[in-house]
Formats: structure tokens, sequence, C-alpha cells
């Protein structure tokens, strides 16, 4: 599903872009003039410059899907509008669908106060641009009963408001003050703010479609596991805590951003292959026999089989099938050692451990703090990647001292 959503928004991204240089080359072919005219040349070095800043939203904003806040591309966005406007202040705002409000998601230049502002559609220049879906130009603002902070907040030069539409649906405005009133007098320029502005739609419109994808993910991960857990009256609430161990031990490595998703998945999927094991089996009180530990080891494998079906899940099979390898080379299922255990494996493993000991377990109560601490250092370099258990620890040491709740008792 992911992949089939994905490749639409590329067609989607292709066609805008394609229209977007089509209109270009128009331009371009209606205002031609003999090589020799300073005309012709500046009209050539326009074309240059936008075509250059078209690209450059696209790579930025689409190639580095996941990697990208919304605040950054819209940072380079505004960069980039100012710069072929000439200007030396504006802002991009963007229209959150639930409240229906326009704020400020990148500003340069801008006093503090109107930072926080928050429109409808229809309020202020940026409020009636978006509403109209027309790109609205203010030649004094001071003297127009549209500026919404009134006469003494508005700026004394030319303001124009672009909205950005894919397919006449809203999705924020380009607001740029015209300071070197090169706006007014050069019509080329409005007209490639336009397109300026169709393909920052295109980009903010994949990376809400993404972030949706990748939501929907993480709400069907979760199900999955809770419906796991569900078997097992001692894994209540184990999905959100290692969920959260995972995520800040990950990014204490500096893992990249989609890294520590598949991480937190997989911590959270890492017992799913339990539901092929004996439910006698997995609530034994006692020891098990030899038999029955080799009915355990199976859920590795079995949880790799129903993930790895899963396109997306690819990644996140691949660290649960090892997540009970050891560093030491004495774990399951393939006798894995060291670095040849993929590092999500291994930072599943300590968060699985830690859990199991901050847990009531049908052989024993919860660990305390100190024991569960010593227990991890003592399996540093054996069951565990010592450097790995020392990023851990920091993370636990400071969620200690913020007074965390779901560690081992003190």
């Amino acid at each position: 599903m992911g992949a089939w959503v994905l490749a639409v928004l590329c067609a989607v991204l292709i066609a805008v872009i394609w229209r977007a240089l089509s209109e270009l080359y128009r331009l371009k072919t209606e205002q031609a003039r003999p090589a020799s005219s300073p005309v012709a040349r500046n009209s050539s070095e326009q074309f240059d410059q936008l075509l250059t800043m078209l690209l450059a939203l696209h790579e930025y904003g689409v190639s580095r899907t996941g990697t990208v806040t919304h605040e950054e591309f819209c940072g380079l966005f505004l960069e980039k509008a100012l710069q072929l406007a000439g200007s030396t202040r504006g802002t991009v705002m963007l229209l959150d669908e639930e409240t229906g409000e326009l704020s400020i998601c990148a500003a340069k230049n801008l006093p503090r106060a109107p930072r926080a502002l928050k429109l409808k559609p229809g309020e202020g220049l940026a409020g009636r641009a978006i509403k109209t879906g027309r790109p609205i130009f203010v030649p004094e603002p001071r003297k127009d009963p549209r500026f919404l902070i009134g006469p003494e907040g508005a700026p004394p030069e030319p303001i124009l408001s672009v909205p950005l539409l894919l397919k006449g649906k809203p999705l924020g405005v380009l607001n740029i003050h015209d300071t070197s009133k090169r706006i007014a007098a050069d019509e080329t320029i409005l007209k490639s703010l336009n397109l300026m502005a169709v393909e920052a739609a295109a980009v903010l419109h994949h990376q809400q479609r993404y972030d949706n994808l990748q939501t929907f993910y993480l709400e069907m991960v979760q199900t999955l596991a809770r419906a796991v857990d569900a078997r097992d009256q001692y894994a209540q609430d184990r999905v959100d805590r290692s969920r959260t161990w995972a995520r800040e031990l990950a990014r204490e490595l500096s893992l990249p951003d989609q890294m520590v998703r598949y991480v937190e998945f997989a911590t959270m999927l890492q017992g799913i292959g339990k539901i092929g094991i004996d439910q006698a089996i997995l609530s034994k009180p006692g020891k098990l026999t030899p038999e029955e530990f080799e009915q355990i080891k199976k859920h590795t494998t079995i949880g790799y089989r129903m993930l790895a079906s899963v396109k997306f899940l690819g990644p996140v099979a691949q660290m649960v099938l090892y997540h009970q390898e050891w560093f030491n080379g004495k774990g399951y299922p393939e006798g894995l050692q060291g670095e040849e255990i993929p590092l999500g494996s291994r930072i599943v493993a300590i968060v699985t451990a830690w859990e199991a000991m901050a847990s009531d377990r049908p052989y024993r109560k919860r660990l305390p703090r100190e024991t569960a601490v010593a227990e991890l250092r003592k399996g540093a370099g054996a069951q565990f990647d010592p450097k790995v258990v020392e990023a851990f620890l920091q993370v636990e040491e400071r969620r200690h001292q913020a007074g965390a709740k779901d560690a081992p008792s003190a």
C-alpha cells in the first residue's frame, strides 16, 4: 500500500514540475528579444534562476521526505522566494486542517509580536488570499483596511500574499514584503513567485501524505503489538514504554530519523512471533524444559516471516529476527556475534531485557533499579553490545533523575 501511494505522489509531483516548466518556457518565449538586448539577457537570467530554485525545492522536499520537517522546507522556500523577489522580509504560513487557521511556519526579519498571529481564511491579507485562491498585492499596507493588525502595526513597504494551492486545495500562503520595490515594477517576478508557490504546495502535500502514511503505519504497529500483549498479563503497557526507551536510545546513538522509527517498530513487535507459541509455555511459572525452550526460540523466525511479508516492515523484520542474538555469538537463531548483529537488533535486545527486569514475571517480581543496572553491565560484552549498554545507561540515568515512573523500583 505504502509503495503505491508514494508512486502516485511522485507521478503527481512530476506532472506539477512539467506544468511549471512548460509555463516557464512559454514566458521565456513570449519575452524573447535579440541576444544583444539587456532585457533579453535579464529575462534569460531570471528563467535560469527560477529553474534552479524549482529544482532545489523539489530535490530538498521530495528526495529527503521523512528527514525534512515542514519548518525546514518552508524555511528554504521562503529563502528562495525572497532571493527571487530581491526582498529581505517575509513569511510562510500553513493552514491547519483541524483548526482551520493559518499560522507562521517560517519567517525572516519579522517582529516578534506577529509571529504568534493566527488567521482564519478571509481574515487579513493572507486569509483573503487563501480564501479567494488569488495573489493579493497591497502597495500601501498602512492605508489598506484589509491589513488585520491595524495601520500602526503595518509595514511601510508593499506586501504580496500568494496562496499555496494544489488542485484548488489551500495549503498555506507566501507573504513577501516588497522591500526592494521590484515586484510592482516587474510582472515576471509575480509570475515566477506563483510558479514557486505551485511547486511548494506540491512538496508540502507530498510531505503531509507521507506523514499521514507514517501515522497509519504506527497505529497499525501499535494495534499488532497490543494484540500480542493482550495474551500476556505481565506485558500490559509494555508497548508504549518500550517504544519510548527505543526512541530515546536510538537518538542517543545518533541514528537517522527513519532508522529511529524502524527501531521503535521492532521493539514494539519483537514478541509478535509468540503468537505461534503454546500459551502454556509462555505462562509457565517454573523453569522451561530444553524442549520447551526450543519452542520459545522459534518466535524470532515466526515473527520474521510474519513481518517480512509487509513491505514497509522489511527492515523491522530483520531486527526482530536477530534480537535474541548475543554479542559473544551464543544467541539464536544463527549465532551471529559482534557487529554481525544489526544495530537495531542490539538496541531491541537491551530494551527488551530492561523491560523484562522492570516487570513482574510468572517466576519473580520486578527487580530493583540497582540490580537491573548491574545485570546490564554484567551482560555487556557477552549478551549485549557494550557501547549500546553505556548509551542506554546514560538515557536511563537522565530519566531516573527526571523521575521517570517506568524504571525498575529503587
